[in-house]
């Protein structure tokens, strides 16, 4: 194992996003003590974005917060959203990591939303809160989230979250491939 710990600064103090975190910094540094914090940072945005430019501000947003007021290896957030897209609305989340010198940007999947959950979601309502309701669920989105309960509990929003910070994470694992 590595002498010197890697610290890693998330823009939140969601467990999901944290154990998303953690999870994947673990599987790429597999011989490394990872310290992955939390810490309340604010997106900046509405609670709950409704199209992507304002999910990437919000994850944006909260690593600079991170950067501004910790001091850590890589600050990274995860910031979940919906838009409506031609082919219907969608959830999916931006995630962006940085260091000291460089910023990535990576995107999860994108999770088609009933009718029902979009039209609730343009009323004002939160994601988790829609789900909760038409699911009979309580705080799913600090656990499985809208995917978890959508696919039946095959995907979940922490594997979205760790697919999408580990594509995010390329540039930061083959710097010379990315002209860093």
């Amino acid at each position: 194992m590595s002498s010197k710990p890697l610290r890693v600064q998330v823009g939140s103090t969601n467990p999901v996003k944290i154990d998303a975190a953690r999870q994947t910094f673990v599987r790429l540094f597999a011989d490394t003590d990872i310290q992955c914090h939390g810490i309340a940072a604010p997106s900046g945005v509405a609670d709950q974005p409704m199209t992507e430019a304002e999910t990437l501000q919000g994850a944006i947003n909260r690593v600079a917060y991170c950067r501004k007021h910790q001091s850590a290896d890589y600050y990274l957030a995860m910031e979940g959203g919906v838009d409506r897209f031609e082919h219907g609305p969608a959830t999916f989340a931006y995630v962006v990591i940085a260091n000291q010198q460089h910023q990535s940007v990576g995107r999860s999947a994108n999770l088609p939303l009933p009718l029902v959950a979009w039209q609730a979601l343009c009323q004002g309502e939160e994601l988790g809160d829609v789900m909760d309701r038409l699911f009979d669920t309580r705080n799913i989105k600090q656990q499985g989230g809208a995917i978890g309960l959508l696919t039946n509990g095959c995907e979940s929003r922490e594997s979205a979250y760790r697919q999408a910070l580990i594509m995010a994470m390329t540039p930061f694992l083959h710097p010379t491939l990315y002209g860093e």
